[in-house]
């Protein structure tokens, strides 16, 4: 009878440090939380989408239809919750997401089972700016290259300085991150190992080249200038 209790112990306890029994203060069962993976190289190559303000998405309970919803990210970030209220969840991805709900709902149900599914959402979407045939905004879909994407915009125009395309990405709230590509010498080389490839909220622009921006009147001193082949 002893080793019989024991046992029962034993296999409670392991339920507990898997996750199987909710416990007070704990996760909640049925969250459907995934774990990030361990490889950054991974995250980095598959970013998870994170909620917007204008998001919508349903709220489903799996033992409490009632409890069932539709609702709105608001410009705040909050959303409003039936029997709950306000939770801030901008920002968030879905697996984040459902575990916020499931600790909110959890304070007035026990082991709160909850999906959620995106209805609409924000795209992904990079922005081309500058000399491009068609600058604006283009949704991204699959993987795309800068290459790719320049030739998505209608390509360069005859005042494009290709071999200074400018890529921003954003890094976090406060900070985004620049860099100069050199289109023009990839191109040249036809080699396109080191064509970045644009994620979701991109912006890349191609700026004038230097002929471009010559006035259509200027001195007859300054000819001279532009005609040397050291200035180019």
């Amino acid at each position: 009878m002893r080793s019989r209790f024991l046992i029962a112990v034993t296999v409670l306890i392991s339920a507990v440090a898997v996750g199987q029994v909710a416990t007070p203060g704990g996760p909640s069962a049925g969250c459907g939380v995934t774990a990030p993976t361990a490889d950054p190289a991974f995250n980095e190559r598959n970013p998870r989408y994170q909620i917007q303000s204008g998001d919508t998405f349903d709220v489903s309970f799996e033992f409490a239809p009632e409890f069932n919803q539709t609702t709105t990210v608001q410009p705040d970030g909050f959303i409003t919750l039936r029997e709950v209220g306000d939770v801030h969840v901008s920002g968030q991805t879905v697996p984040q997401l459902t575990r916020t709900l499931c600790d909110a709902y959890g304070k007035i149900m026990s082991g709160p089972s909850i999906a959620v599914v995106l209805k609409d959402f924000e795209k992904p979407y990079f922005v081309a700016g500058g000399q491009v045939l068609h600058p604006g905004k283009y949704t991204l879909r699959g993987e795309t290259t800068l290459t790719e994407a320049v030739t998505m915009a209608g390509g360069f125009t005859t005042a494009s300085k290709h071999s200074q395309v400018l890529l921003f990405r954003r890094v976090d709230d406060k900070w985004t991150e620049a860099k100069v590509i050199d289109v023009k010498k990839m191109l040249n080389a036809k080699n396109l190992s080191e064509d970045p490839m644009l994620k979701p909220g991109d912006m890349f622009v191609v700026p004038q080249n230097r002929i471009s921006k010559i006035s259509r009147y200027l001195p007859t001193s300054g000819v001279n200038t532009y005609m040397n082949p050291a200035t180019f």
